[in-house]
């Protein structure tokens, strides 16, 4: 057993020195902030994706009933007119058939791109699952449309109306599509738009750094090597 070994000259025993802080003496030691980066949000999960898809078609097909209504009201009309024994065409080289394609083509392409610039301006960001929304919705509006609009459009009971006029008398034929090909008016326009959004104004991906590129704001190691 040694004895304790006592200060010399019974002075108090040295402390351990803590070098001072920044922010001051005696003040506990934070750590780092992390700098700021610049990586993109992560992407939504792939739930909150299905979910919106399902939302954008839903919508998008109660919009169609927009489309009929238009499609109802600056279709021009076939004008028939009916004898004792059938019904004919009064104008048999009128054009109003296809005229009626041709309005609901125009709507339902006006209907694609602007429905898909307003989701556009709303999300900015594209996706399998908001192309394919767009293209259901927009397949799904043009046919609630083309319905809706035949449905609250003149009869297509020919004879019942042609009755009810009378001989002689030209009525309003019903409201038709002779080519069915403009049901796709709308879903196409609005995935050419999403393409063409995306491409302009959508996120970029950044270039990858080739080999012996300089990063910005990195320090020159190359101006405090002596040998280069």
């Amino acid at each position: 057993m040694t004895a304790p070994l006592t200060p010399r000259d019974n002075q108090p025993p040295e402390e351990p020195h803590t070098p001072p802080t920044a922010s001051g003496a005696g003040s506990s030691a934070e750590p780092p902030a992390h700098p700021p980066t610049d990586e993109a949000p992560d992407e939504p999960p792939l739930g909150q994706e299905l979910r919106e898809a399902a939302l954008t078609v839903l919508v998008l097909a109660l919009v169609g009933a927009l489309l009929g209504l238009l499609w109802l009201w600056l279709a021009p009309r076939i004008p028939l007119v009916a004898d004792t024994h059938s019904v004919y065409l009064k104008d048999t080289e009128g054009e109003e058939a296809i005229g009626a394609d041709g309005v609901f083509l125009l709507l339902g392409a006006g209907f694609g791109i602007v429905t898909t610039a307003a989701l556009f301006w709303l999300r900015r960001r594209g996706g399998i699952p908001l192309v394919v929304s767009l293209a259901v919705g927009g397949l799904l509006g043009s046919v609630l449309g083309w319905q809706l609009g035949m449905v609250l459009g003149p009869t297509d009971d020919l004879a019942a109306h042609a009755t009810q006029v009378g001989p002689g008398v030209v009525f309003d034929g019903p409201l038709r599509l002779q080519a069915m090909g403009v049901l796709l008016a709308w879903p196409v326009a609005a995935m050419a738009t999403q393409l063409a959004l995306t491409g302009l104004f959508g996120p970029r991906d950044e270039e990858p750094q080739l080999p012996g590129t300089p990063v910005p704001g990195a320090p020159d190691l190359m101006k405090d090597d002596p040998t280069a």
